[in-house]
């Protein structure tokens, strides 16, 4: 393996959809998820980091070293218990050995893209695997305008059962929709964390920007509608530890809709103000 990146970053994504739900609520009948106080938009981070493994595992399947833990397929305590085995470690043990619990972890990390990029609680279970904080972050995103959910009528003319065929002709049903919304989220990215913990490299820093890039362009689907990534923007800096705050950074990306745009409609609808003007020590990066 690659040794672990040495430079911190921060980044920006701009996103839109259109006529789609980018994040259902559960806790809202699957509507899109709302800020009730501002009318603002959402995206979870847990929404877009999925999005980001579904591409890496498309991307590198078969592969060694970028195997996916949180996905759909066996359960969790399966999987780290795999890692004592590969390691030769004593299974089922109480009391657990805290170098054993190490080389499983590191095990982990070494075979996980998304345990060492997001990190993982991994102290389930008889074999475990403790817990990692992984380098990258990302904060919820928001829209940059208040957005509208609507409920939209659908009929269905195919019939689950015989009491359903015999009630009439077609059945009615309800999709949530927004019809246009440009949502911008955050990210970090801590050399440190990948330096000590979990080994994240220059070449898994390149495959995040291809996974951010093309997130939406394998997950298409009715729901959804059309989603696209507008903009990445990657602030890089000399050292590990930084050279520059955060928000002063995120300050310097402004998106505001243009004047005479009463209800944005389009990615076109908003201008995209930088100050390229960096602190010593920081690059600006536009990589899409």
């Amino acid at each position: 393996m690659e040794n672990a990146i040495k430079n911190r970053y921060e980044f920006v994504m701009l996103f839109d959809v259109e006529n789609g739900n980018p994040n259902g609520d559960p806790d809202a009948g699957n509507q899109p998820r709302i800020d009730p106080e501002t009318a603002l938009g959402i995206v979870t981070d847990v929404c877009l980091k999925r999005k980001i493994r579904n591409y890496v595992e498309l991307a590198k399947e078969g592969e060694p070293f970028y195997n996916i833990l949180i996905k759909n397929d066996r359960n969790l305590n399966a999987k780290f218990a795999e890692a004592y085995e590969a390691e030769g470690l004593q299974k089922k043990q109480s009391g657990k050995n805290k170098d054993d619990v190490l080389k499983a972890q590191q095990y982990m990390c070494k075979n996980y893209f998304d345990v060492r990029t997001f990190g993982a609680v991994m102290s389930t279970g008889d074999d475990q695997c403790g817990t990692v904080r992984g380098p990258v972050q990302i904060n919820f995103a928001r829209s940059i305008d208040p957005v509208f959910s609507q409920d939209i009528t659908i009929t269905r003319q195919a019939k689950t059962n015989e009491t359903r065929e015999n009630a009439g002709n077609s059945e009615m049903g309800k999709k949530s929709i927004i019809y246009y919304g440009l949502y911008r989220a955050e990210g970090y990215i801590s050399a440190s964390l990948a330096q000590k913990v979990t080994g994240f490299s220059e070449s898994d820093l390149e495959l995040l920007w291809n996974a951010i890039i093309n997130m939406f362009e394998d997950d298409h689907s009715a729901a959804r509608g059309k989603m696209c990534m507008r903009k990445l923007y990657i602030f890089k800096h000399e050292s590990h530890l930084g050279n520059a705050p955060s928000h002063t950074l995120f300050d310097k990306i402004t998106v505001v809709k243009k004047e005479n745009i009463t209800t944005p409609r389009n990615f076109s609808d908003y201008t995209i103000t930088i100050d390229t003007a960096m602190p010593e020590g920081v690059t600006f990066i536009e990589k899409l």
